[in-house]
């Protein structure tokens, strides 16, 4: 039996020393007894590495010298150990410090030791150094903060959080500027009244989340809208928020008010998209003036011997149908490319002062006479309309067009109405026109309209909507190559099923100009074959077109002299007597008007006639030189050179 309880001593002796020997083995935690009293009775390896103290030199000594001074004062070691004796344990972190005085984190566990009777033995103290873990949590704090500040300050843009629901649950600066809300108005609401109603009933709001909540982030451009009901347009984006174990926390979202960058965008576009339209009516004109000589001298051939055969055969000709027929196409051909003159902004306009209802008031017979028995015109001005800066019969043929373009749009017939009324355009009102006084001629039909996209497209060139062989589609062209090089502009208001409403917008004249009148719109009918004959030069590179002026001038009753070119008509002129050049403009070496220029120089009394196949004024010319636009007949020669040999 004693040797029983004996060996049961010994065992437990040891226990005590292999736990003894455990403890102090340990280095990571500060292991050590206190007395009832709070003095230290053991000391560990771990004790000794945190505290800096051999064990002789703590033993026997109260462990608040651990304690900073101020801990000490405030009795926090002596609170310790009562609270480990009241509820069995205390448990803190607090500030420690080391035999050399420096100071670390620490995690204290004190739990009081007792018998098996209860009775109190002493203290089990467990320290643990966490200074690395609290600067850490120190460093996190202060880039939380840091980074709380950042937001807070950021203004450019509205950060926020939203819970999984949407609900918003921070507010920051840049939220507060750009949608209006304070935060205490907005934290705990919806995101969603962030939205438009058209947005929010497509279910953009939540269609965001979903995307956000499946693929991590949601960005998209859009609408968005402010407290006072007022839109602008954002750059969104919106980013799932998910902790470690990939639970949605809720959604960072990140708006910026990009109105300014889509407008700078929009503004770029259009002035590319005006670069685009520049270039390519350039590059038409450009074109155009290329081919019109060429197809001007073909047409100048043809209308001229038509013209001459058609003279010289009897009256009652079987061919004379045919002929007229023939002549009829070529001026089709004629008027055609008068067109693409107009529509490149190339043609020359003879700019006057305009009464608009006496011009309207002259065509009106016109204008019934085109529209049938179905459509009706109604003309309204108001009595001190002021005059309008243009070409007389330039607008006289844009408003027949129009007028006519009103009467295809009317199927079963309507009322075609020709208003005007002047108007100042103040800087920044209109983007199609200069700041200024305008008269705008309006002509409205009652037609079935156009929609958006063929109202886009109803002034360019070659469109049309009329069936084939009806329409060339450059008449709404044409009238906006002449408001526009008026100094004017075209302006097209039209819906389908509302009828559509063309505006004429041109300058008012100015004071002193001249004022045109119907008379200019009629070609004085002079006595062309009883003028006197005349020596006429006649200078064309082209052999056609050459041969076709010659005989027309020889069938008027006049001798005439051919050069191919600039240099032989000069060589001609210095050796024989002429009346009269006619002289083509474009030829290769020496042009028409260096021609010219050079006869005024040299024989400054002879008459010269500039012809062209090119509406445009030639370059350098003299703007009083008289001119002749290919291709011409007969009578409009007659009739130049009688004007100019008065």
């Amino acid at each position: 039996m004693q040797l029983a309880e004996n060996e049961r001593r010994i065992e437990s002796l040891m226990d005590e020393g292999r736990f003894r020997l455990l403890v102090d083995a340990i280095t990571d935690y500060a292991i050590f007894m206190l007395s009832p009293e709070g003095l230290v009775t053991s000391w560990n390896a771990g004790a000794q590495r945190y505290k800096g103290y051999q064990a002789h030199e703590i033993l026997g000594e109260h462990f608040s010298r651990f304690y900073p001074e101020e801990d000490r004062k405030a009795g926090l070691p002596e609170r310790a150990l009562a609270t480990a004796l009241s509820e069995g344990r205390f448990d803190n972190e607090g500030w420690r410090v080391r035999k050399d005085g420096s100071r670390f984190w620490a995690h204290v566990i004190i739990d009081p030791v007792r018998t098996s009777t209860g009775e109190l033995i002493g203290f089990a103290k467990v320290t643990r150094d966490l200074t690395e873990r609290k600067q850490a949590e120190a460093e996190l704090k202060r880039s939380e903060q840091q980074f709380r500040i950042l937001v807070q300050g950021v203004t450019d843009y509205a950060i926020y959080m939203l819970d999984p629901d949407g609900l918003v649950s921070n507010w920051n600066a840049g939220a507060q500027r750009i949608k209006g809300y304070m935060p205490e108005e907005i934290l705990g609401q919806h995101f969603s009244r962030f939205y438009t109603d058209e947005d929010r009933a497509r279910g953009e709001p939540q269609r965001s989340l979903e995307t956000a909540r499946r693929e991590g982030r949601f960005e998209s451009e859009g609408w968005r809208q402010r407290k006072d009901g007022t839109r602008f347009w954002a750059s969104v984006v919106v980013d799932a928020i998910r902790d470690e174990r990939g639970e949605l926390l809720g959604f960072a979202k990140v708006t910026r008010d990009i109105s300014e960058k889509r407008q700078a965008q929009q503004a770029l576009e259009r002035a590319r998209e005006e670069l685009f339209q520049s270039q390519k009516m350039e590059a038409l004109g450009q074109l155009t003036g290329g081919i019109a000589h060429d197809f001007n001298n073909l047409l100048m051939a043809v209308l001229g011997s038509l013209e001459i055969v058609r003279r010289r055969l009897p009256e009652d000709s079987p061919i004379a149908p045919l002929i007229a027929n023939a002549v009829q196409g070529a001026q089709r051909g004629a008027a055609l490319t008068q067109r693409l003159l107009a529509f490149s902004r190339r043609q020359t306009l003879q700019m006057d002062a305009i009464e608009v209802p006496a011009l309207i008031a002259g065509m009106t017979d016109l204008l019934q006479r085109s529209l049938g028995a179905t459509a009706f015109l109604e003309t309204r001005f108001p009595p001190d309309l002021p005059s309008v800066m243009t070409d007389y019969n330039q607008l006289e043929t844009a408003i027949l067009n129009l007028v006519v373009n009103a009467r295809d749009a009317m199927l079963s017939g309507g009322l075609i109405s020709i208003t005007a009324y002047e108007e100042t355009v103040s800087p920044g009102q209109a983007a199609v026109l200069r700041p200024g006084r305008y008269v705008c001629i309006s002509v409205k039909d009652e037609g079935e309209g156009m929609d958006a996209e063929t109202l886009a497209q109803a002034a360019a060139p070659f469109f049309t909507t009329k069936g084939v062989g009806k329409g060339t589609g450059l008449g709404l062209s044409m009238v906006q190559g002449l408001v526009e090089q008026s100094g004017g502009g075209l302006v097209l208001r039209s819906g389908k099923g509302k009828g559509t409403t063309v505006e004429l917008w041109l300058p008012v004249a100015t004071d002193g100009a001249k004022l045109a009148s119907a008379e200019k719109s009629a070609p004085s009918k002079s006595a062309a074959h009883e003028q006197r004959s005349l020596r006429i030069l006649v200078v064309d590179d082209d052999s056609l077109v050459l041969k076709n002026t010659t005989l027309m001038l020889v069938d008027l009753g006049h001798s005439v002299l051919e050069a191919e070119g600039g240099e032989e008509a000069l060589d001609i002129l210095r050796h024989q007597r002429v009346d009269l050049v006619v002289s083509d403009h474009a030829m290769p070496r020496m042009t028409g008007s260096q021609l010219a220029e050079i006869i005024r120089g040299e024989w400054p009394q002879l008459p010269i006639i500039l012809v062209t196949g090119y509406a445009e004024l030639p370059a350098g010319s003299s703007p009083d030189l008289p001119r002749l636009g290919k291709p011409f007949s007969q009578e409009q020669l007659a009739e130049t050179i009688g004007n100019l040999m008065i």
